[in-house]
């Protein structure tokens, strides 16, 4: 059998909801006497059910060809056109053949009633036409829906991916030049610095396979991280971080530590005079709170803001809160909502 022509539990319902139709029709053909004599009642019923098991086998294939030539959203018109005038051939047909039937086996009934017969196939095949359209149009737009959901999910994370990528060439851009500027100055240290590198290089790595990581994880890392930017910058680079411990199992995207530590030393001046001082710390709403103090290079370097950006379009992505961003007190300050497990 086509696939198209597969019949389903949705046409037997239908065929349920318009079955009292057959009864009504005999009983208006005969009148009470279609239920005061036994022998009328059965026969003529077997007769009313036989055609209508006809009817409904060509009227349900003839609806679901109808599907199969003109099943796109916008050919509707033409497949309910063209359904009706095959249900109203077909029911006319029928119902005419009924009535010869009956006149063949020489059953008494009053031709006046035919038109009503007529009107009742009418309505039956609204009916049947109307609800097998809701079905056809429900399941269409559900299946729409369905790819939908499933497209966007696909955009979300072919975005994730283009983020990470754009992540991870910057961060490994500028340990490298870290590394090499220590080659020549100190050896031993730019030796440690390799083995620090390669560590928190690892987690870079493993972070692209994730959307989330929890926050004890993220803290061990930047924590490497500003071993690094220590080993460069002396003194001249200070991490400080005061975590409520019921706040470490709490995620957030991974890197986003990394992103704002890196944004902070790539926009202010790093000295041992003039020291950067970075804070991390949680509140009670559990917002983890990522400060520094504001000491902006003289000769300000280019700035496209994809770092911040990244992060808020992670958080969109997954639909979470967004983080703030803004400038209190001679600080800048980024609160990061952090995601329950």
């Amino acid at each position: 059998m086509k696939q198209w022509a597969r019949f389903d539990r949705y046409d037997f319902l239908i065929y349920l909801l318009n079955y009292p139709a057959l009864i009504i029709a005999n009983y208006i053909i005969f009148g009470a006497t279609y239920f005061q004599h036994r022998s009328l009642f059965v026969s003529t019923t077997l007769i009313a059910n036989g055609w209508g098991l006809v009817v409904f086998v060509t009227l349900t294939l003839w609806m679901k060809f109808m599907r199969f030539c003109y099943g796109a959203p916008d050919e509707f018109g033409q497949r309910l056109l063209y359904s009706m005038l095959g249900y109203v051939a077909v029911m006319m047909s029928v119902i005419l053949g009924v009535f010869w039937v009956y006149d063949q086996l020489g059953y008494l009934y009053n031709p006046d009633k035919i038109p009503w017969v007529l009107m009742i196939g009418f309505v039956t095949n609204v009916t049947s036409a109307g609800c097998h359209e809701s079905i056809f149009t429900y399941n269409q737009l559900r299946e729409s829906t369905r790819r939908e959901v499933v497209l966007k999910e696909l955009n979300m994370q072919q975005q994730m991916d283009v983020l990470k990528q754009q992540v991870n060439p910057h961060f490994l851009f500028n340990s490298l030049n870290s590394l090499i500027a220590l080659i020549g100055e100190n050896p031993v240290q730019a030796e440690t610095f390799a083995q620090e590198l390669s560590s928190v290089y690892r987690y870079v790595l493993r972070a692209n396979e994730q959307d989330l990581t929890d926050l004890h994880t993220e803290l061990e890392f930047i924590r490497s991280y500003a071993h690094l930017l220590r080993t460069r910058h002396g003194a001249g680079f200070q991490l400080v971080s005061q975590i409520d411990p019921q706040y470490r199992r709490y995620q957030l995207p991974p890197l986003t530590l990394q992103l704002l530590v890196e944004n902070a030393v790539k926009h202010n001046v790093v000295l041992g005079s003039q020291p950067l001082r970075v804070e991390i710390h949680t509140d009670e709403l559990a917002n983890l709170y990522v400060r520094n103090n504001l000491q902006p290079k003289k000769q300000r370097l280019p700035s496209n803001g994809v770092g911040l950006t990244n992060i808020v379009r992670k958080y969109q992505m997954l639909g979470q809160a967004q983080p703030s961003v803004r400038q209190e007190a001679g600080q800048f300050v980024v609160a990061l909502p952090l995601i329950p497990v």
